[in-house]
């Protein structure tokens, strides 16, 4: 596929203390930083897997702008419709969580340079020229009333050009409140089902659908780790009762066991069908990957969602549905052994994973 997959929102500054320390042992002391943002991460992951990527943001005109733009072009995305203003540089704080203890993000990201750039800020027509796909997320309408319209006028501008959208729910339970009037939900739900009209693939994780729609999953409890399985093609098709303008719809499958120790697997629902396609499979029954040792789970679900994009639209994969899921349950499985929100696996690795070789020994 030569044809260009946009995406447009937040990249952040990520700081976090060495290793597993907390703030409070860390500092003062030695921070590390790094840019990183959902989708952002997405091109990235595409680029590296050889995909032809635009990714649109806002960032300061000043030196902490030019670092963050210099790490997103040395993927070889493109950059030219990232725009420049007097605005701040969002933040994010991570401490890693390791056994019974989770990690946690800190954000501070208000007065950002994206959440202040209203619609006409971005060019839609000339960002999609030679576009074939757009992606986006729940994160940045999440940020302010003018992230939310420039979301809705994006995904509008696709829909006359026929380009084909992909939304990542993406909830953030820390966002969402730009509108004092509403509760979280509310507003998160206000505003996605405004959105959603003009999407054709819906990813979302175990409890997105829930929180963000109200369409729940028999008896999950993801802070318990249990996961009904069984109904979330359920879950699946109610989405697409609500919009039939949705094709397919993803939904990763994470068992928290611990903050260390994690069972990961996806779905894929397909539209015109009815079916459903789980991944990973043992002898063709669902069976998540048990992931005991994470390195960083920030950025998982983003994995995700770049290996997903990377086989719909790569002609071999995107003719089985079984494939499309494994190819990206396996991307995001190997994401969860990565320092950093980004995904450095290549597609060999993932084949590789997909076909079974699980072990980690070493490849001489």
């Amino acid at each position: 596929m030569n044809e260009t997959i946009v995406t447009f929102g937040e990249i952040m500054g990520r700081i976090e203390p060495e290793k597993f320390l907390r703030f409070r042992q860390g500092m003062p002391g030695n921070l590390h930083i790094s840019f990183f943002g959902a989708e952002a991460n997405v091109a990235a992951s595409l680029q590296m897997m050889g995909r032809k990527t635009r990714y649109v943001t806002a960032l300061p005109e000043n030196a902490i702008g030019d670092a963050c733009l210099d790490s997103v072009r040395r993927f070889g995305i493109d950059t030219d419709y990232i725009i420049r203003t007097e605005h701040r540089l969002g933040l994010y704080f991570v401490e890693t969580g390791a056994n019974q203890r989770p990690s946690t993000v800190i954000y501070d990201r208000g007065a950002s340079a994206v959440s202040l750039a209203g619609t006409d800020a971005y060019p839609w027509n000339d960002i999609f020229a030679g576009a074939s796909w757009f992606h986006i997320s729940g994160i940045t309408p999440a940020l302010s009333k003018e992230a939310a319209e420039a979301s809705l006028a994006a995904v509008k501008a696709c829909r006359k050009q026929g380009i084909t959208v992909s939304c990542d729910l993406n909830y953030r339970n820390k966002l969402w409140k730009w509108n004092s009037s509403l509760s979280q939900r509310e507003l998160a739900e206000k505003t996605m089902r405004g959105i959603l009209p003009y999407v054709d693939i819906v990813i979302g994780n175990e409890e997105d659908a829930s929180i963000m729609l109200g369409i729940t999953a028999g008896s999950t409890d993801v802070h318990k780790g249990q996961l009904d399985i069984e109904r979330y093609p359920d879950v699946a098709g109610k989405i697409v009762q609500q919009f039939p303008n949705v094709k397919q719809v993803a939904i990763t499958l994470r068992e928290s066991i611990s903050a260390s120790h994690n069972n990961w697997g996806a779905m894929l629902y397909e539209a015109a069908s009815e079916a459903s396609f789980f991944a990973p499979q043992q002898d063709g029954i669902y069976t998540p990957y048990e992931i005991r040792n994470i390195v960083d789970r920030v950025g998982g679900g983003d994995a995700f969602a770049a290996g997903l994009l990377y086989a719909l639209t790569d002609k071999k994969l995107s003719s089985s549905p079984g494939d499309c899921i494994a190819f990206a349950a396996a991307a995001s499985c190997l994401a969860h052994s990565i320092q950093g929100d980004y995904n450095y696996a290549s597609p060999a690795e993932v084949y590789s994973l997909m076909e079974g070789n699980a072990s980690g020994r070493v490849s001489r």
